[in-house]
C-alpha cells in the first residue's frame, strides 16, 4: 500500500542517543586530560564517537526531510541537531589540539573547564530524555547555564595570567586556542540548552 502522506516521524530517541554520545565522549575528555597518557589511543576514541554523532545527525537529516509532520519546529529540530553536533566536533577539536600541539601536560584550568563540559552533558542528556514528556526539564537548563557562566570565568582568568610577564609567547598561543577551543565547546552545549526552552515555550 503505497503511503500517501509520510509518516510523523520521531525525533527524541535520535537526541537522547546523540546526548549520550556527547556525554561519553566529554567523560573520555576529561579522563585524558586528568591521566594524561595513551593520548594518540584516547583521541581515537573521541574521534570513533564523533562518527558515530556524524551518523546520528544525518539521520536526523533525513528524519526531517521524509517527515510531514514533526513533533516541533523543523528549525528548531534542525538547529538543535547543528548545536549537539557542535559540541562533539569540539570535544574532538580540543581532544585533537593536546597532540597537534605536543603539550606537555594540560594546565589546571584546562582540566577543570574539561569538567565542566562534562558535567554539562550530564544535565544536557538529562533534558533531552525528558524532552517528550516535556516536563522537568527547566532545571538541568538551568545548571548548563550556569555552568557555561562559571566557565567563563575561568576562561578570562586564565587567558589574562598567560600574558603576565615572563611567559613563553608560544605557549601563551597554545594555551589560548586551548582554552578557546574548550569555552567554544562549552557554549556550543549551552546553545543546545537554549533551542531545548525555546521548543518548551512554544508547547
Amino acid at each position: 500500500m503505497v503511503r500517501l502522506i509520510p509518516r510523523d516521524e520521531k525525533f527524541f530517541d535520535l537526541f537522547t542517543r546523540t546526548g549520550e554520545i556527547i556525554l561519553e565522549a566529554s567523560r573520555k575528555l576529561e579522563s585524558m586530560l586528568s591521566t594524561y597518557d595513551r593520548l594518540h589511543e584516547r583521541v581515537a576514541e573521541i574521534q570513533a564517537l564523533e562518527k558515530q554523532g556524524d551518523v546520528v545527525d544525518r539521520e536526523v537529516g533525513a528524519r526531517l526531510e521524509r517527515s510531514f509532520v514533526t513533533p516541533f519546529d523543523r528549525e528548531d529540530i534542525h538547529e538543535l541537531s547543528v548545536h549537539l553536533d557542535d559540541v562533539l566536533d569540539g570535544i574532538q577539536a580540543t581532544a585533537e589540539t593536546f597532540i597537534i600541539y605536543k603539550v606537555p601536560r594540560p594546565s589546571e584550568e584546562a582540566k577543570e573547564m574539561a569538567g565542566i563540559l562534562a558535567a554539562q552533558a550530564v544535565q544536557l542528556l538529562e533534558a533531552l530524555t525528558k524532552l517528550e514528556r516535556g516536563k522537568d526539564i527547566a532545571p538541568h537548563l538551568e545548571t548548563v547555564h550556569d555552568l557555561e557562566h562559571k566557565a567563563d570565568g575561568i576562561s578570562r582568568a586564565a587567558i589574562g595570567r598567560l600574558f603576565e610577564a615572563g611567559s613563553d609567547p608560544l605557549e601563551v598561543i597554545k594555551l589560548r586556542d586551548i582554552y578557546r577551543s574548550l569555552e567554544d565547546t562549552i557554549d556550543a552545549a549551552e546553545d543546545a540548552a537554549e533551542v531545548v526552552e525555546r521548543i518548551l515555550a512554544k508547547t
